[in-house]
């Protein structure tokens, strides 16, 4: 590109943001959308539930989604343009994330919709501006390798040799139970998404389904494995248990490809919500999941595109989609 590198304390100009860049972070973006707008999804924000939330809805997260979105830009503009090792790259990242966080809670009162998905989104946006610096097949593989080599050396900073007294949700999991929660999941390579997330999501689009169920089977197949830091917050170890049990069982009846398993995640949310249980990590993944496979493909297969709803009656189904 002939651009030279950017260094954390330097605005991204909008001439680093060439059309790849404008390709990786509507793609990210897309899967922010995407992710709330799916129904049903058991404790979480849908466009026809609060979930087993008080302070947000639907509209809330259009805000931060609005919000946020130009990060996803500047940081695929990151990617493109560094130069030198890939962990010296998210010092950048982060400071773009910084501003970002705080135009998020500053759209939406102070309320915490996405700031996880930022981080995680944020990443894989740089992650697809790195390796198309390359080649022009973005592969999902290759990006969430090239997310862990960005990361190298996180947890090892900022849990295991963390002296001072912890302040975040992560932070003070890890000293409790020792959870490495995302910062783990990144470091890692996103291998959650990887090896559940995206076959799921594939699985439900290759047999014709449309993307309100694929979107729904992916997250399912995501909270029965999951180390769901959102969930231990709000409900400890034991809610983290539950939840994944309960999603592995949604999985043998068939996930959201099947109507028992759909009517069992109806069951799962009514019980997310009574127990006020959220899995907004497994939430940040399918985000991250959806957005690593627009990147690689693009597009949705036109079928997904057309059916809309999973819903549970006969005015909400989807049009023509698969029982």
């Amino acid at each position: 590109m002939g651009c030279s590198p950017v260094r954390p304390d330097t605005p991204v100009c909008p001439a680093l943001l060439d059309a790849v860049a404008w390709r990786i972070g509507s793609a990210a973006l897309a899967g922010l959308l995407l992710e709330v707008c799916s129904h049903p999804k058991p404790g979480l924000v849908t466009p026809r539930s609060m979930g087993a939330h008080a302070d947000m809805d639907v509209r809330t997260f259009m805000l931060s989604s609005a919000a946020i979105a130009p990060c996803l830009f500047q940081c695929a503009a990151l990617g493109r343009s560094h130069r030198g090792a890939l962990v010296d790259l998210l010092p950048a990242v982060r400071a773009v994330g910084r501003d970002h966080d705080a135009a998020l809670l500053g759209a939406t009162n102070g309320v915490n919709t996405q700031r996880g998905a930022l981080f995680c989104a944020g990443l894989l946006a740089a992650a697809a501006g790195c390796v198309s610096r390359t080649t022009d097949m973005l592969r999902a593989e290759d990006v969430l390798r090239t997310v862990g080599a960005i990361t190298e050396g996180l947890c090892a900073r900022e849990l295991h040799g963390r002296t001072a007294t912890p302040h975040t949700a992560g932070e003070i999991l890890f000293q409790r139970h020792g959870t490495l929660g995302i910062r783990g999941e990144v470091e890692a390579g996103f291998p959650t998404v990887l090896d559940c997330g995206l076959p799921a999501l594939r699985t439900a689009l290759a047999v014709g389904h449309g993307l309100d169920r694929a979107l729904v089977h992916a997250l399912i197949a995501l909270i029965a494995v999951a180390d769901d830091t959102t969930v231990m917050w709000r409900g400890g170890p034991e809610a983290l248990d539950f939840i994944r049990a309960e999603a592995r069982r949604v999985m043998d009846l068939g996930g959201a490809l099947t109507p028992a398993g759909v009517a069992a995640i109806e069951r799962l949310d009514a019980a997310c919500v009574a127990r006020r249980i959220s899995p907004g990590g497994a939430a940040d993944l399918l985000s991250v999941t959806v957005g690593a496979h627009l990147i690689e493909h693009g597009t949705f297969p036109e079928t997904a595109t057309r059916r809309f709803c999973l819903g549970g009656d006969h005015q909400t189904h989807s049009i023509g989609d698969r029982p």
